[in-house]
């Protein structure tokens, strides 16, 4: 079984900033794939379920705030019993990275990130990560961080990502479910793409 891992914040208020860039890419990938979500209590997550030959695919965007998914995530991998290393991977959003570049890791510190803090807290740092950069030259100076990550894309910037970036991320998905995700790979997306 693989853990498809979204860091997000629950409730529509909350659909379509920054800091929810990770439920887009799982919410982009399953739409693809036709699956089907439900919310599951026992486990703080709207989950979509998948399979890949004989493989279970989970694909979990969680219901506890951003600042606390390791709850949501912990529950799901004891119950599941996966092995953090190879069967688990996380989507977030990355305020150290410029919009359009999107980097892969396979463990990690926190680097500030208080979603990621939370998943290390309760799983270690051993887990994979796709990295979506969310930095902005536009952003206005006096703006404040939980400002910034909470507040849309632009226009112009959600149809980037639209037909951009979640197609990329779609793909890193695949490779990670088919065990070919390769950490510390970087793209380098632009509106040239």
């Amino acid at each position: 079984m693989k853990i498809i891992f979204a860091q997000a914040n629950p409730s529509p208020d909350y659909d379509q900033t920054r800091h929810n860039v990770g439920a887009q890419a799982v919410t982009s990938f399953g739409r693809e794939k036709g699956l089907i979500w439900k919310k599951q209590a026992r486990f703080n997550a709207l989950i979509a379920e998948g399979k890949r030959g004989d493989q279970r695919v989970l694909f979990v965007i969680p219901q506890t705030y951003y600042n606390d998914t390791g709850r949501s995530a912990r529950s799901l991998c004891d119950f599941y019993k996966v092995n953090l290393q190879t069967d688990f991977l996380v989507v977030h959003d990355d305020l150290a990275l410029d919009f359009g570049v999107i980097r892969t890791r396979i463990k990690g510190s926190d680097a500030g990130n208080n979603g990621i803090k939370s998943l290390n807290s309760h799983l270690g740092d051993k887990y994979a990560r796709i990295r979506v950069g969310i930095a902005n030259d536009n952003r206005p100076i006096q703006q404040s961080d939980a400002d910034f990550v909470l507040g849309r894309f632009s226009k112009s910037d959600q149809q980037l990502l639209d037909t951009t970036i979640l197609p990329h991320i779609n793909e890193l998905i695949d490779k990670f479910i088919d065990g070919h995700f390769q950490a510390d790979s970087v793209t380098k997306t632009s509106k040239q793409s």
